[in-house]
């Protein structure tokens, strides 16, 4: 007899079958929740909220540029692209200035990015200090189901990012860069 090697998520998924095997099937989901909304102006409303999350939001018809001159305002010289991402350790990225990601999807009524496995490993946007991130407008939704419409179990983990990682103690003293990035700039262009 051969052994099958068995994963810790298989087996305890397995589990969980084993356990359900003859119970009723769960109801209905209702789904009457608000899919969309109408707003004059999607992407200034993104700009808004990003922006109130302590992030610098600008506008850009050329995101190159934009991006060349977010990384020198804040003196990033080392930076790294998500195809340049060799497997890198923590310390490896930690020494990194920044690093410069698109999105999957940007949520306007929260002020919300969204990544994916195509902006890279998660590791690479909570390590370094600065995440640059270009939004292209039609990327930009109003709401969350929206988003989620959007979106592909197949793309693999999701982040979802809303402004620069922040915190606050007991006393409600505000603390930066704790789980993330302590900067982080949106660059909003057209297209790339």
């Amino acid at each position: 007899m051969v052994a099958v090697a068995v994963t810790a998520k298989e087996e305890m998924l397995g589990r969980i079958r084993d356990a359900l095997a003859g119970a009723p099937a769960p109801p209905a989901v209702p789904r009457e929740y608000r899919r969309g909304a109408q707003y004059d102006d999607v992407v200034g409303l993104f700009e808004e909220r990003v922006a109130d999350y302590r992030a610098n939001v600008r506008r850009a018809g050329n995101a190159e540029s934009a991006v060349r001159e977010a990384l020198a305002e804040h003196h990033a010289e080392r930076v790294l692209m998500p195809g340049d991402d060799r497997g890198l350790t923590a310390h490896e990225l930690d020494a990194l200035d920044g690093v410069v990601t698109s999105c999957e999807v940007a949520i306007a009524e929260t002020g919300t990015i969204v990544l994916s496995a195509a902006q890279g490993r998660r590791a690479i946007t909570l390590v370094p200090d600065l995440h640059v991130c270009v939004v292209e407008e039609p990327r930009i939704v109003a709401t969350v189901p929206e988003a989620l419409e959007r979106l592909s179990p197949a793309s693999g983990p999701l982040t979802f990012v809303a402004g620069p990682s922040a915190t606050s103690d007991i006393e409600l003293s505000r603390v930066e860069g704790v789980h993330g990035p302590r900067r982080l700039e949106v660059i909003i262009t057209p297209t790339l």
